[in-house]
């Protein structure tokens, strides 16, 4: 009669002898995760059942998903790498835009200077106004405009004749025909770009008016005039 077998149990392991303190490990975390799979492969190896040990083909999963993870892994490292070096290069380019003027839709930064605003106006209208509102969306002035589309020189003043205070401010022109509103459009500032800056994931253009636009939303570029 054949006694039926019991599973033997694992080999007690040696407790570890203490070690003295070393350098921090400075190993890749790639590397350091393959070490900590082999070493959680090595004790279910160690600890399985004998009468129902794992099939062979499990463990070749187990090594594929993780060869998987390991190049995946791998690739974003690589594909973050190009990005930072195409964002190099997009800064690079760029630095040649300073100096030069560039026109697009910002609040803008007045500090008592005129700007230089392009206004596009409804192509059906008969009449415009200049709205202009503050940073807590109040509007503060009204100038009543051709209804054209152009350039034009937005002096900041007042009524009274005495210039609005220096701040951030918000310009539109406002398309109406037989007083019905058509449409309202934001204006577009003219400036000279003092800066180019690398926010991360965009590249960032400060005018000289301090405005900060995205370098995507740059309308259109020229040398300076005068």
């Amino acid at each position: 009669m054949v006694e039926p077998t019991s599973p033997i149990p694992p080999a007690a392991s040696p407790p570890p002898a203490s070690a003295p303190p070393s350098a921090p490990d400075e190993r890749p975390v790639l590397s350091s995760d393959f070490e900590t799979f082999l070493k959680m492969l090595t004790a279910q190896m160690r600890n399985q059942d004998p009468l129902n040990p794992v099939e062979s083909a499990d463990f070749a999963v187990q090594l594929a998903t993780f060869s998987t993870v390991e190049q995946q892994v791998r690739t974003n490292d690589l594909l973050e790498s190009l990005g930072a070096r195409v964002g190099a290069l997009g800064m690079s380019q760029l630095a040649g835009w300073v100096g030069m003027e560039a026109r697009a839709v910002t609040p803008v930064e007045f500090d008592g200077t005129p700007l230089t605003l392009t206004l596009r106006a409804d192509p059906l209208a008969d009449s415009a106004q200049i709205v202009v509102r503050d940073t807590k969306g109040d509007i503060v002035q009204r100038l009543d405009a051709q209804a054209e589309t152009g350039p034009v020189q937005w002096a900041g003043v007042g009524g009274n004749g005495a210039p609005l205070p220096s701040g951030r401010y918000d310009i539109t022109l406002e398309s109406y025909r037989a007083g019905d509103l058509l449409g309202a459009h934001p204006a577009e500032l003219h400036g000279r770009i003092v800066e180019a800056r690398n926010d991360g994931d965009q590249i960032t253009l400060i005018f000289q008016g301090g405005e900060e636009v995205a370098s995507g939303e740059i309308l259109g570029l020229r040398e300076p005039q005068g």
